[in-house]
């Protein structure tokens, strides 16, 4: 037990002089979180999917956080809100949930009422109030562009459609800052949104009782800055990170950004 003691000591004090010598060995925020790590949940908007979450799930994995970055339905908020809940359900102990896009109007319905949601990340995404749609806050400032950038609808049967962004259109509508072969990859393997999904009214906002945390990509073609600005300071964000030239798809051009935020609002508390 003395040799343990004198070990410990021994540690501790080799720490102190690295410290002071203001070398590597400080420790980082997530290496000083106490207890197990929360389960970090991604969450892809339209005309993505899950492996847009790439750069930063493999850097969150890296810093020994869980990571699941399920596939979202696109097919309707409320039904899109419930799938999450579901699957929130299923996972123990605490969870930070990031959204992307209309993503982010999914996580602010599914995380009502869910005591083990510590974090709500919005990463170039809508947190809207009850009421509020999608297409409604994207049309609330100008400067979206998404409209003109849409192929031919897909009638689905039911009066309703399916969208794509036109491949043609992809880079400079969603992925700018994207290398072209990546951002070429991504528009052939878009995942469309229904229709219905953007204009459906959100119900009551997670954020008002969660902490939020929002990246802002400041040359949005999809999401207006002004309206990620306004949601932002409307939700009152813990802090808020602003990537001045990010496109649309600022999660897969400036991963670390992101994957840093989350880890700062999983360590925050």
């Amino acid at each position: 037990m003395r040799i343990r003691n004198l070990l410990s000591l021994s540690a501790l004090a080799a720490v102190g002089i690295v410290a002071s010598l203001g070398g590597s060995g400080t420790a980082s925020a997530d290496d000083r979180h106490h207890g197990p790590k929360p389960t970090v949940v991604l969450v892809h908007g339209a005309f993505a999917d899950s492996s847009s979450w790439n750069g930063v799930v493999s850097r969150l994995q890296k810093r020994g956080f869980p990571v699941i970055a399920p596939a979202n339905p696109l097919r309707g908020l409320s039904s899109d809100a419930e799938y999450l809940k579901r699957l929130l359900a299923t996972i123990s102990g605490p969870v930070v949930l990031v959204g992307h896009s209309y993503g982010g109007a999914v996580i602010t319905n599914a995380a009502a009422g869910n005591p083990n949601v510590k974090d709500l990340v919005y990463v170039a995404a809508f947190a809207p109030e009850a009421g509020e749609t999608a297409l409604g806050l994207s049309s609330q400032f100008p400067g979206s562009t998404l409209g003109d950038a849409l192929a031919p609808p897909v009638p689905l049967g039911d009066g309703t459609h399916d969208l794509y962004i036109r491949q043609d259109a992809f880079r400079d509508q969603f992925a700018a800052d994207v290398p072209a072969a990546a951002a070429a990859l991504s528009a052939a393997t878009q995942r469309p949104i229904r229709d219905a999904a953007l204009g459906e009214g959100s119900g009551t906002p997670a954020w008002k009782s969660i902490p939020s945390w929002f990246v802002l990509a400041g040359a949005d073609r999809n999401i207006p800055i002004a309206a990620q600005k306004f949601m932002a300071d409307r939700a009152g964000s813990r802090r808020t990170v602003t990537v001045e030239a990010a496109s649309h798809s600022v999660a897969v051009s400036h991963p670390g950004a992101v994957a840093d935020l989350i880890v700062e609002a999983a360590t925050a508390n």
